[in-house]
């Protein structure tokens, strides 16, 4: 069997509720809140709007220090592992550019894209109804 049937066969057969698929271990990543929140930011989706809106501004690539402003509360650690493991997942890419200093940029590959188009919805979910679930955790304390 050669390597594109074989990864064609693996494509049908992950099953996240299996212990072993590779899958659970991409689903723990993309659930992470920083991984939603970096693919927000590198979408230009990073202000309040109502559920389900497009983001503000268009994509863009952004330099590290602009998204560590961004992604408040994050530590410089957090944000360099996220990176990386998105990078490194093929979810954004990373420019370096001689410059004096060096200037590292971060921008969404169109994978990265269409996996932001489904967490924008579940961060948009977060903020609509969070006063729903203090009130329902208030009720029940």
């Amino acid at each position: 069997m050669k390597a594109a049937q074989k990864r064609a066969q693996a494509k049908v057969e992950y099953n996240a509720f299996l212990a072993e698929c590779p899958s659970r271990q991409l689903l723990d990543r993309i659930s992470d809140k920083w991984v939603v929140l970096i693919l927000c930011a590198l979408s230009g989706d990073n202000g309040p709007g109502p559920l389900g809106a497009a983001p503000a501004h268009a994509p863009k690539a952004m330099r590290y220090s602009e998204i560590a402003r961004v992604l408040a509360g994050a530590s410089q650690k957090m944000l360099t592992q996220t990176l990386r493991s998105l990078e490194h997942d093929g979810l954004l890419t990373r420019t370096v550019t001689p410059t004096v200093p060096v200037t590292v940029s971060y921008e969404l590959t169109d994978l990265g894209r269409s996996l932001h188009h489904m967490t924008r919805g579940l961060r948009n979910w977060a903020q609509t109804h969070m006063a729903e679930v203090l009130a329902n955790r208030e009720n029940s304390a």
